[in-house]
C-alpha cells in the first residue's frame, strides 16, 4: 500500500494491540508462554513468562481498533484501499501456487529419473543420500563423519585462500561500522575471519577481496590498493615476504564515488576481471616462493553476501577452483518479509534494492558452490529453502552437494578481559560520585551523563538504527512495564549520528520515533542514547553492562547471525534475543539467556524484568555463557572451515597438474594434458615454435624427415580438394605452431555480431564485419604487428567454417574460434587444436575446465519435458542434432511466442537439479544449453588464465542486438565497440519475463569502456570507435 503511510500507522498499532493482548494471557500464543523460548529443559528458564500482571500504562483502555474504523477507514475512499489490498494479496496467491504447482511436478519427476539428471560425477555422491533416514539431522551429521579434522600435520600446506566483501568500507583498523547499512557486522567478520584463517596451520596466504573506493567523501585508506592485517602464523618457519593475511582493493566503476551495494550490480564484472589478474599475478608470486616454480592458485575462493557471491561463481568458473559461500543476509527472505508488510509494491522493492537481480546472484551462487556456510539450522530451513536451487524437501533426492554446513560464527577475544566464571561482576569497583572523568572510559561518561541513577541494572541495545532492529518496540517495552522502568536503565548505542536529518531516512525515521517515545513514557534520565562510540569503545560498553549487572538485548525482527550476542556472552552478559534466526542456535549452545518473540513487546519487557529481577537466574546465564563461549572462538571456527573445505572435490586447472591439491582431486587430472603432448611432439623445427602434427616423438632423425616430407604432400593441391569434403580440416603447411599465438598478442579483437536470418542462420552482415574489422586493425602497422583476432559465435564449428569459406577467410586469420555458445574453443593452425588427420579439435583443457557439474543427458531430457506447449500441440522445440556437441544441448524453436523466457527455464532446470546456462540464439531459432560456467564471456577469461592475455586487452565487436547472452559479454574490463545497424534483431526479448531483473542491473548505463559506431559499420568508422574507447578507458 504504497502512499498510505498514515494508514499503515494505524494498522500496526492495531497490530502491536493485538500482540499485547495475546501475550497477556496465561498462554500467550506462543511458544514457551508469549514467544520465550519453547521450553529446553537444559535452559535455565524455559521461556519469558508473560501471565505476570504488570502496568503497562493508561493507553490500554484506548481501542485503535475502534479508532481506526470510526475515525479513519470513514474518511477515505473504500474502494482504492480495498484495490490494494486485493492486488497484493492476489500476486501472493498466484506466486506461491504457481511456485507450489512446479515444486510438486518436480518431486514427481525427481523420483521416476534421478539417474537421468545428474552428471556422472555427483551420481557417487548421491548414494548415501537416497537412502533412508530417520531425520534430516542424522543424515546431516553423516555428511561430515568421514572427514578428518583440521590439525597441525597440515602445517607444511602452503594454502592461498580468497575471501571476498564486495561492499562496504573495509579496512583492519578503526572500522567505521554503522557508518552507513553497507559497512555493518558482515565487515567486521570478514576481516576478523581473514587474520583467523592466515594463523591456522597450512595457509600461507589471505586476500580479502573488497572494492576500492578514491572518493573526497570517504578516508583515503579506502583508496589504498593492499593492507596488511597479519604477517602470518607466529609458528611458520621461512615465510615469504608474501605470507599473512591482506585487504586487497579492487577498481570497479565510477572510481571517484562511494557506492551503495544497490549500484554496484552493473561493475560486478569489472570486479571479477580486476580480482582475477590479481590472482593470477599473486599465484606466479606463491609458485616462486613455495611452489617450486609451479604457480599457486587459490584452495578455495569464498563469497560473502550477494554480491560477492555472484563474483566468486565466476572467478571459481574462470579458474576452475573451489567455491564457498555465505549468505549473511538472503534476499528471497527479505523479499518475503517486505511484501508481508503491504507497504510497498514489489515494483518499488525491486527500484529501492534491486532485490531481484540479488536474488538470482544468490541462486548463481548456490549453483556454483561447493559448500554453502550457514551459522543456524534456521538459514538453511526457512532462508535457504525459499530458494530454487536449495529446496529443503527435495535434499535427499537432488541434492548431490551435501556439503552444506552449520559452522558457528566466530569471534576475536583477544579484547575481552578475562572474567571470572565463578564471580558474579563488580559493580562495586565502580564510583560515581566524586570520581575523576580520566578515572573511567570515556563512553561510560557517555552513558552516565543521560542518566539520573547509574547505580541501576543497564539493559544494552546496539545495533544501527534500521527498522529491521527493531529498537521501537524495546522502547515501548521498556516504557510500558512500570516494574522494569524502575529496576533498570537503557542504553540504546545506535551508530553514530551529528544530525538526524541528514541520516538515511530509514535510520532518520527510527531514531525520531525513538526519541518519540521517550518523551511519551517520560524516560529522561532512564534510557541513555549517546550519539557517538567507536569500535574500541564496544568492548567497554559490555564491560560497563555487566559490571551493572545487566541484560544485553537483541530483538532484531530476524537476526541471521547474532554476533553481538556472542560478544556480550564473552563479557559474561546473559541475553534475551529474538527468536527467529541465529539466536536459537546460539542459546541452545551457550544456554545463557531467553528467546522472544519480537513482535510482542510484553514479552520482551517480561524476559528483562525476569533476568534483571532474579539474581540467580543471572549469575547462571552468566556463568553459563563464559563456560561455553570457547565454541564461538576463532581457532575453532576456523578449524571446522578447513575440515569442511578440506571435503570439497578439491579440482584445479589440467595442466596445473603440481598446483597443490588434496588426495581427493579428482582422477581426470591425471589424463593427458598440455605437458603430455609436449612431450610426444616432433623436436625438429626451425624457430622452435613448430612442431608436427599429433605425432608421437621419434630417436630416428629419418623417421622425422619422413613425417615432414608425409605433411608436405598433405599440403598438396590433391590433399587439399580432398580437405574440402570435410570442412573441419584445417588447409595449412605440414607444420603447425605448437602453441596459439594468443601467448604472445598484446591485444585481442573478438568478433561477437550475432548477425542471423530468419532461419536462424548467419547473415553476410557477419562477413562484412569480420573483414572490416580485419582492415580496420590491419590498417595501423603497429597495432597489427601485436594483435590477434578471435570469432565468438553460436554456431557449431561446421558452419562457421562454411561462413569464413563464403567470404574467402581463412580460419588461420583467427587465433582462436569461440564456437557453441561458449561450449568449445578451437586455435586454427596449431597443434594444440588438430588431430592426427589434420582436423580441427577444441581445446581438450578447456572442455575439461568447464565439465563441472555437467549432464549433457539431463539437460537434453529435462529441456524436452518442460518445452511441452501448453495447448496440446507438442514440444515447442525439437533437437538440432547438427550444432550439439558434448557440452552444448541445442534445440530448433518452433514458435518464439510459445517458448519460456530464459530466466523461467533456469527457475525450473534448478528445482530439478540442473545447474547449466541457457540461452536463445541466432535470431530466437535456437535454445542452447551449455555447462554452468560455460558462456562466450567466461571463455574470454579461459584465454586470459589459460594464455595469459589480459582481459582489460581485449576489445569487443558487438552488434546492437544478439543472442539473450550479449549482456554478459557488454560487461567487465574488455573495451566495447558497438556496430550499429548490423543486427536489427535478435533473442533478447526471450531473456526476461515481467517482474525479473532489468537490463540497467547487468549492464552499465553509461561506460569508458565502451563506443558506438555512428554509421556503416567501414573500417575507418571501426578504427575511430576503437581509439575513442582507448582513449577514454585510459583515464580510469
Amino acid at each position: 500500500m504504497a502512499g498510505n503511510e498514515w494508514i499503515n500507522g494505524y494498522l500496526e498499532a492495531i497490530l502491536d494491540s493485538g500482540a499485547a493482548a495475546s501475550g497477556g494471557g496465561g498462554s500467550g500464543g506462543g511458544g514457551g508462554g508469549g514467544g520465550g523460548g519453547g521450553g529446553d529443559p537444559r535452559s535455565p528458564v524455559s521461556g519469558a513468562s508473560s501471565s505476570s500482571a504488570s502496568p503497562r500504562g493508561p493507553h490500554m483502555n484506548f481501542s485503535p481498533t475502534h479508532y481506526f474504523v470510526e475515525e479513519v477507514v470513514k474518511g477515505v475512499d473504500e474502494s482504492d484501499l480495498h484495490r490494494t489490498w486485493i492486488k497484493l494479496e492476489l500476486e501472493g496467491i498466484q506466486r506461491m501456487s504457481a511456485r507450489q504447482k512446479e515444486q510438486e511436478q518436480v518431486r514427481l519427476e525427481a523420483t521416476e529419473d534421478l539417474a537421468e539428471e545428474l552428471s556422472e560425477s555427483e551420481k557417487g555422491d548421491t548414494v548415501g543420500e537416497l537412502a533412508p533416514s530417520e531425520t534430516p539431522k542424522k543424515k546431516f551429521r553423516r555428511n561430515f563423519s568421514d572427514l578428518t579434522v583440521w590439525s597441525d600435520e597440515n602445517k607444511e600446506k602452503k594454502l592461498y585462500i580468497v575471501l571476498i566483501s564486495v561492499h562496504g568500507l573495509v579496512r583492519g583498523e578503526n572500522m567505521e561500522l554503522g557508518s552507513d547499512s553497507d559497512t555493518g557486522g558482515q565487515v567486521k567478520y570478514v576481516v576478523e575471519l581473514a587474520r583467523a584463517l592466515a594463523m591456522m596451520p597450512g595457509v600461507y596466504r589471505v586476500d580479502l577481496f573488497t572494492r576500492q573506493v578514491s572518493s573526497h567523501d570517504v578516508d583515503w585508506s579506502y583508496g589504498e590498493p593492499t593492507e596488511m592485517l597479519t604477517s602470518g602464523s607466529h609458528d611458520a618457519e621461512g615465510s615469504g615476504e608474501s605470507a599473512g593475511a591482506y585487504i586487497v582493493r579492487i577498481p570497479c566503476g565510477p572510481s571517484n564515488k562511494y557506492l551503495k551495494k544497490e549500484a554496484l550490480w552493473p561493475y560486478l564484472q569489472e570486479f571479477v576481471d580486476g580480482a582475477l589478474a590479481h590472482i593470477l599475478n599473486m599465484s606466479k608470486v606463491l609458485g616462486e616462493q613455495v611452489g617450486r616454480g609451479k604457480p599457486v592458485l587459490p584452495y578455495v575462493i569464498h563469497g560473502h553476501y550477494a554480491d560477492a557471491g555472484d563474483v566468486a561463481a565466476l572467478l571459481s568458473g574462470a579458474l576452475n577452483v573451489p567455491m564457498v559461500l555465505t549468505g549473511h543476509s538472503l534476499g528471497r527472505n527479505k523479499l518475503e518479509q517486505i511484501m508481508k508488510q503491504g507497504r510497498m509494491s514489489k515494483e518499488e522493492i525491486d527500484s529501492t534494492y534491486k532485490i531481484m537481480r540479488r536474488i538470482e546472484g544468490e541462486e548463481l551462487a548456490l549453483d556454483a558452490a561447493e559448500l554453502v556456510i550457514t551459522s543456524t539450522r534456521q538459514e538453511i530451513d526457512e532462508q535457504w529453502g525459499l530458494y530454487d536451487g536449495f529446496d529443503v524437501k527435495l535434499e535427499k533426492v537432488l541434492r548431490a552437494r551435501t556439503r552444506r554446513g552449520v559452522i558457528p560464527p566466530g569471534m576475536d577475544f583477544s579484547n575481552v578481559v578475562a572474567e571470572d566464571i565463578d564471580g558474579d561482576g563488580d559493580k562495586d569497583d565502580i564510583s560515581f560520585d566524586g570520581a575523576s572523568p580520566r578515572s573511567l572510559p570515556q563512553i561510560w561518561a557517555e552513558v552516565f551523563r543521560f542518566l539520573t541513577n547509574p547505580h541501576k541494572p543497564m539493559i544494552l541495545a546496539l545495533s544501527r538504527p534500521d527498522p529491521k532492529k527493531n529498537i521501537t518496540t524495546l522502547v515501548k517495552a521498556f516504557g510500558e512495564c512500570r516494574p522494569l522502568r524502575e529496576l533498570a536503565n537503557l542504553t540504546l548505542i545506535m551508530g553514530n549520528r551529528d544530525d538526524i536529518e541528514e541520516m538515511p531516512p530509514g535510520n532518520a525515521n527510527v531514531l525520531t520515533t525513538v526519541l518519540k517515545l521517550i518523551d511519551k513514557y517520560d524516560l529522561y534520565g532512564s534510557v541513555a542514547i549517546p550519539k557517538h562510540h567507536n569500535q574500541a569503545d564496544v568492548p567497554e560498553i559490555y564491560r560497563l553492562t555487566a559490571k551493572m549487572k545487566g541484560v544485553f538485548i537483541n530483538p532484531a525482527l530476524v537476526e541471521p547471525f547474532g554476533l553481538t550476542l556472542i560478544e556480550a556472552a564473552a563479557h559474561g552478559l546473559p541475553i534475551v534475543a529474538t527468536k527467529n534466526g541465529g539466536p536459537v542456535d546460539i542459546t541452545n549452545a551457550l544456554n545463557n539467556g531467553l528467546l522472544v518473540d519480537p513482535h510482542d513487546q510484553n514479552a520482551i519487557a517480561d524476559a528483562l524484568l525476569k533476568l534483571v529481577a532474579d539474581k540467580n537466574l543471572w549469575q547462571e546465564c552468566r556463568k553459563n555463557g563464559l563456560r561455553n563461549i570457547h565454541l564461538y572462538s576463532w581457532p575453532e571456527h576456523c578449524r571446522t572451515y578447513l575440515t569442511r573445505v578440506a571435503g570439497c572435490r578439491i579440482r584445479n586447472p589440467r595442466w596445473l597438474k603440481d598446483t597443490p591439491a588434496d588426495a581427493g582431486a579428482d582422477d581426470e587430472e591425471a589424463e593427458d594434458s598440455l605437458m603430455d603432448f609436449q612431450d610426444l611432439s616432433l623436436r625438429l623445427s626451425i624457430d622452435g615454435e613448430r612442431c608436427s602434427l599429433n605425432e608421437p616423438a621419434s630417436s630416428d632423425p629419418q623417421d622425422q624427415v619422413q613425417r615432414i616430407m608425409n605433411k608436405i604432400k598433405q599440403s598438396s593441391p590433391a590433399a587439399a580438394a580432398e580437405g574440402e569434403k570435410n570442412p573441419a580440416e584445417v588447409h595449412a603447411p605440414g607444420t603447425v605452431n605448437k602453441y596459439p599465438h594468443l601467448r604472445r598478442r598484446r591485444r585481442l579483437f573478438i568478433v561477437a555480431v550475432d548477425c542471423y536470418g530468419d532461419d536462424g542462420k548467419a547473415s553476410r552482415k557477419m562477413l562484412q564485419v569480420i573483414q572490416e574489422v580485419f582492415r580496420a586493425v590491419r590498417s595501423d602497422s603497429q597495432m597489427s604487428k601485436i594483435s590477434g583476432f578471435a570469432l565468438s559465435t553460436a554456431m557449431p564449428l561446421s558452419e562457421t567454417l562454411q561462413l569464413l569459406k563464403l567470404g574467402k577467410v581463412s580460419p588461420t586469420d583467427f587465433d582462436a574460434l569461440i564456437c557453441g555458445s561458449g561450449s568449445e574453443v578451437y586455435y586454427p593452425g596449431t597443434a594444440q587444436c588438430v588431430d592426427a588427420q589434420g582436423r580441427l579439435r577444441p581445446d581438450q583443457d578447456y572442455l575439461h575446465h568447464i565439465n563441472h557439474r555437467w549432464s549433457h543427458d539431463g539437460a537434453r531430457q529435462t529441456i524436452g519435458k518442460l518445452m511441452a506447449a501448453h495447448d496440446g500441440s507438442g514440444n515447442t522445440v525439437e533437437p538440432d542434432v547438427e550444432s550439439c556437441n558434448a557440452h552444448c544441448v541445442s534445440f530448433f524453436v518452433r514458435d518464439p511466442k510459445k517458448v519460456n523466457t530464459i530466466d523461467e527455464m533456469r527457475e525450473r532446470l534448478r528445482m530439478r537439479g540442473l545447474r547449466c546456462h541457457l540461452m536463445y540464439c541466432r535470431n530466437s531459432t535456437r535454445l542452447q544449453v551449455v555447462p554452468l560456467m560455460a558462456s562466450r564471456s567466461q571463455a574470454l577469461r579461459y584465454l586470459f588464465v589459460r594464455w595469459g592475455l589480459p582481459v582489460g586487452n581485449m576489445y569487443l565487436i558487438v552488434g546492437d542486438h544478439g543472442d539473450t547472452d550479449r549482456e554478459e559479454l557488454l560487461s567487465g574490463l574488455h573495451k566495447t565497440v558497438i556496430v550499429k545497424g548490423v543486427t536489427e534483431k535478435g533473442s533478447e526479448d526471450l531473456l526476461r519475463s515481467s517482474g525479473s531483473y532489468h537490463r540497467e542491473d547487468v549492464v552499465p548505463s553509461e561506460s569508458p569502456l565502451a563506443a558506438t559506431t555512428r554509421s556503416d559499420p567501414k573500417a575507418d568508422e571501426i578504427m575511430r570507435a576503437l581509439k575513442e574507447v582507448t582513449k577514454a578507458s585510459s583515464g580510469m
